[in-house]
């Protein structure tokens, strides 16, 4: 009997390691899938011309999966060796730190949270399970623990400083990558505005008021009521003014960026949406809402994905990059890819030269692909971080 038991207990460890090995995999690779697999080609003149790149991307989900981003995947769309090879130079890692079940960009409620199963699933520490603080301050730790495992192949970005001297160190290393962190909606704080603090000293540094829905800061697009900011979130605003943090609105509902931008004394980004010009959904921005994000001295990122471009190769993104500067300049637009967003994307970042090559076909100068591909993005960041 007791050698039956110990067989019993035995298959139930064995069941339970095989289950925390393959489902985080099975899932990320389910969500997060490439309509072409590497390697990617360009003509010769757009493969010359994006080794000269300096590339930054506004918006990935990558830390929320739980992959060793130090380690090439083949799944996925982002990782450490993989943004290298993509010659990118700066990646802004976001994190959802709640996602209801059934998403969708018409109207979600927030009374369930597909990441606490994650949290689960991925073993991640007991902390993170019922605070949505304690998620972010979770993968902010793993991100500096990525760079210090680099060797120096990775940093993070907390400041202006930093980026100017990674910028420096990279003209002679082009291998070189970089991140910067972010957070997809203020509910990572938890109700408490003080844990702004907490979030800025773990180094991030660009936060969107909501998500998927609505929360005590401000309504999201996919909300149920899309409401706009709450009197938090008008302090919200202010706190991360005086923090020099990027108010980021993508996700925002109407209202909220009419509100934010009412307030906001400091320039915003829209990290990674797409425009309705070219692809008409309750996600994407309206020609009123670009030209207001540009006269705020604002980036909008345009992402990768069906729902932001209305297709699925990178000819649809540079479509939607077109509209937003033919309306407002080259200067307010970049790359918002939301790769690893739980989204099917035309490559993964190895693949970002299809875009140059498309950008070339659509007429852009070489001059305008360097402002789109990663400059207007390092500049932003430099007139925008906090100074040290």
């Amino acid at each position: 009997m007791r050698r039956r038991s110990v067989q019993i207990t035995l298959f139930v460890l064995c069941i339970v390691v095989v289950f925390f090995l393959t489902i985080p995999r099975l899932v990320d690779e389910n969500q997060n899938k490439v309509v072409k697999k590497p390697p990617y080609t360009a003509s010769a003149r757009a493969l010359s011309l994006h080794q000269q790149l300096t590339i930054a991307d506004l918006h990935a989900d990558s830390l929320l999966w739980g992959r060793d981003l130090l380690e090439r995947s083949s799944y996925g769309h982002v990782d450490i060796p993989r943004l290298a090879d993509g010659n990118v130079a700066l990646q802004v890692f976001s994190l959802p730190t709640k996602s209801p079940a059934g998403l969708n960009i018409e109207s979600n409620g927030d009374k369930n949270d597909q990441i606490f199963w994650l949290a689960i699933v991925d073993r991640w520490p007991p902390a993170t399970w019922n605070s949505l603080t304690e998620r972010a301050l979770y993968q902010a730790r793993r991100l500096h623990q990525f760079a210090r495992g680099s060797r120096g192949g990775f940093v993070v970005i907390e400041s202006s400083a930093d980026l100017s001297s990674y910028l420096e160190r990279r003209r002679l290393n082009g291998k070189l990558t970089a991140g910067l962190l972010s957070i997809e909606g203020a509910h990572a704080l938890d109700g408490k505005l003080e844990n702004l603090d907490v979030l800025y000293r773990a180094g991030y540094r660009m936060m969107s008021p909501s998500h998927f829905f609505d929360n005590d800061i401000g309504g999201s697009s996919a909300g149920v009521r899309k409401t706009g900011l709450t009197d938090e979130g008008r302090e919200w605003v202010r706190q991360m003014e005086a923090r020099h943090m990027i108010v980021d609105l993508a996700h925002a509902s109407a209202r909220t960026i009419d509100d934010v931008l009412a307030i906001a004394n400091r320039p915003v980004v829209v990290s990674h949406t797409g425009v309705k010009g070219t692809c008409n959904n309750n996600r994407n921005l309206s020609d009123e809402q670009i030209r207001a994000v540009a006269a705020k001295g604002g980036l909008i990122g345009i992402g990768y994905w069906d729902t932001a471009t209305c297709g699925t190769d990178a000819r649809a993104i540079v479509k939607a990059m077109r509209y937003v500067s033919d309306r407002v300049g080259v200067e307010h637009v970049a790359l918002g890819s939301d790769f690893d967003g739980a989204t099917t994307a035309p490559f993964d970042t190895t693949g970002l030269v299809e875009i140059t090559d498309a950008m070339l076909e659509a007429g852009y100068s070489e001059q305008e692909i360097r402002a789109i591909m990663g400059e207007n993005v390092m500049k932003f960041l430099k007139e925008n971080l906090p100074e040290k």
